[in-house]
């Protein structure tokens, strides 16, 4: 993956193919593209720069002249000397990057990653908080009281700080999870977690059932392991049980990752009814579940239906939840709840990770839980959520009334957006990159879903928002009338 914030200057007399050359160069002296680096292709490179293609293939035309760069028929262009700098060649990293067990991102979630960033950027697919969602204030009131007590900062025992634990524990009753601090593992957020299970319980050949579409998809957590992703389809009501008992069929080694409150993406609340009847199946077939609960804090009119762990007699759900989409993202916690035995298991592997989750963040999270601000917090979140949920629903009324179909969430960020044509949905991300406006197309959840969207409101301004839409519907038409 390429990134770069340099674009040639357009009122500058030196020639584009010449500047672009003079850049390429300039990496390559830097060692930063060296030698054996697979470049871009002339498209992808025509986009980065924001020029023709004819300039692309002038530049690359005349770095392949002076030997810089060669071609291969099928196997892309390549960096192949460095001339001007022979003394200074690094070493040729690229067999072992190549050759890592982890993948590396989907190359949109690249871009995504990378577009974060930007200060002017529009973020509508974001699941991170807006600044303003964060409660600075009270975080800092308990940083000062830990100041004052001088409280240690060396490592936790292996399954977090039981004060923390003990809390959580006491959080977790009031949601219908009765369970004890011995099983209870803190993690470094919510995705450590499904890492910490992926390498802990899991083989190379398992089989992780989810919901189609499921955020997982733009995850490469499991197959970096060797595990295979099966999708069951979605229905209004979450996943389709009758589909999942066909596709099952009792496979060793398999598991199911299910997010049944405010469903990442498609916003969907499991009925307690079908929850009690996805956990009676489970039970029967012996397969065990990892449910993602980490939206559930931010709903609306109505609490939703207890989590499936809380319907759990025979400790067959391992229960994954967090303070990052709720409270804040950069104190990394997260947590599972599983039997005794899974945990001291997971704990021993968290050690060999990282030796445990910051000690400070621990301690700022436990003293949210006690002093009752976690729960304070929670409750004007939820307002200043709505106020966001529905300046979006206004502005997708207005500008895509006719050419769209949505769901209004009862909670959670996010809106899945159907479009009523299909479009390529990577042309539609690119060209609303290009105007400042970030989201997440459907094809990251599904694969080669060309209708859909997931439309974030936790990151963007009220007016960003409004702003956001009509650009992004403007776009749509204009790629439909294209077509």
């Amino acid at each position: 993956m390429f990134e770069t914030d340099w674009k040639p200057d357009k009122t500058y007399p030196m020639p584009l193919h010449l500047q672009i050359i003079g850049y390429i160069k300039e990496k390559i002296t830097l060692n930063e593209w060296p030698i054996g680096t697979k470049l871009p292709s002339q498209r992808a490179l025509a986009e980065l720069f924001a020029v023709n293609r004819s300039t692309i293939v002038a530049a690359m035309d005349e770095l392949a002249a002076e030997g810089v760069i060669q071609g291969n028929t099928g196997g892309g262009t390549k960096v192949i000397n460095n001339t001007w700098n022979l003394m200074n060649q690094s070493y040729n990293w690229n067999s072992y990057i190549s050759s890592g067990n982890h993948q590396p991102n989907h190359m949109i979630v690249q871009q995504i990653n990378a577009a974060e960033s930007d200060p002017d950027m529009i973020r509508m697919g974001s699941c991170e908080p807006a600044a303003e969602l964060i409660p600075q204030d009270k975080i800092q009131k308990i940083l000062k009281k830990l100041s004052v007590s001088s409280q240690p900062l060396g490592y936790e025992e292996p399954r977090g700080s039981l004060f923390l634990r003990e809390e959580i524990c006491k959080y977790l009753q009031t949601i219908g999870i009765a369970t004890n601090p011995s099983s209870v593992l803190i993690t470094s957020g919510a995705l450590q977690g499904l890492q910490l299970i992926s390498l802990g319980l899991l083989h190379a050949n398992s089989i992780v059932y989810l919901e189609k579409p499921s955020y997982l998809y733009s995850l490469r957590t499991f197959q970096s392991f060797g595990m295979q992703l099966s999708g069951i389809p979605f229905e209004a009501t979450g996943i389709n049980i009758k589909k999942l008992s066909e596709k099952h069929k009792s496979k060793r080694g398999s598991i199911l990752f299910t997010i049944p409150t405010f469903h990442n993406p498609t916003g969907t609340v499991m009925p307690l009814e079908k929850r009690k009847e996805l956990i009676h199946f489970c039970e029967k077939e012996g397969l065990p579940i990892i449910e993602d609960d980490v939206y559930r804090e931010i709903w609306f009119e109505n609490a939703p239906p207890p989590p499936l762990k809380s319907l759990d007699q025979n400790g067959l759900v391992l229960y994954v939840g967090g303070i990052s989409k709720n409270l804040s993202p950069g104190l990394r916690i997260g947590w599972i709840v599983g039997s005794e035995q899974v945990i001291a298991r997971l704990s021993d592997i968290k050690m060999q990770s990282d030796y445990g989750t910051s000690s400070l963040s621990q301690n700022v999270a436990a003293e949210l839980f006690a002093s009752g601000l976690y729960q304070e917090h929670n409750d004007i979140l939820r307002k200043k959520v709505k106020v966001r949920r529905d300046t979006t629903l206004i502005a997708l009324n207005k500008h895509f009334n006719a050419i769209a179909t949505w769901n209004i969430p009862t909670g959670g960020y996010f809106i899945w957006l159907k479009l009523n044509e299909p479009i390529s949905m990577h042309q539609l991300f690119v060209k609303a990159l290009n105007h400042k406006v970030l989201i997440h197309p459907g094809d990251l959840y599904e694969f080669h879903s060309n209708q859909h969207i997931r439309i974030s409101y936790s990151n963007a301004t009220l007016a960003e928002i409004s702003q956001g839409i009509k650009i992004l519907s403007e776009l749509v038409l204009e790629q439909e009338i294209g077509n």
